[in-house]
């Protein structure tokens, strides 16, 4: 489930920040949105689960290592920046179920952010690995 979420969410965000270039495809940024939601929700139960639910290494080795604190710092960033991204997507959807205009006047930044978050994901399974090996514990 944890790695199905990584091919799901790097996938959803590329397609989100393409779907950001000039001429906006508001379609297509909010189909990818759905999807990087769905790649979240996944990670955080199939990731509580396997750290907390005595599953694989168990509790212990997680808390104690330090690189699943770089891991978890790493999508703590990732969250953190997706909050104005998520707060704007969910403005356009108002936006557009009630025929309104909508601002596109921040895709450009909203693109950089994705594209922030597409290396942030992709740094994650190199740590996750280094983890698993029990490098810099």
């Amino acid at each position: 489930m944890h790695v199905l979420a990584l091919g799901v969410g790097l996938g959803a965000i590329f397609a989100r920040q393409r779907g950001l270039k000039h001429p906006v495809d508001v379609d297509a940024v909010l189909r990818a949105d759905n999807w990087w939601g769905v790649a979240a929700i996944l990670w955080i139960a199939s990731g509580l689960a396997r750290a907390f639910g005595g599953l694989e290494k168990g509790t212990a080795f997680y808390l104690a290592s330090n690189l699943f604190w770089v891991k978890m710092s790493i999508y703590g960033l990732a969250s953190v920046l997706e909050l104005w991204p998520m707060y704007t997507f969910i403005r356009w959807r108002v936006h557009q179920q009630k025929g309104q205009p909508l601002d596109l006047s921040r895709a450009p930044l909203l693109r950089r952010i994705s594209q922030v978050e597409v290396a942030l994901v992709c740094v994650i399974p190199f740590v996750a690995a280094a983890m698993a090996r029990g490098l810099w514990m």
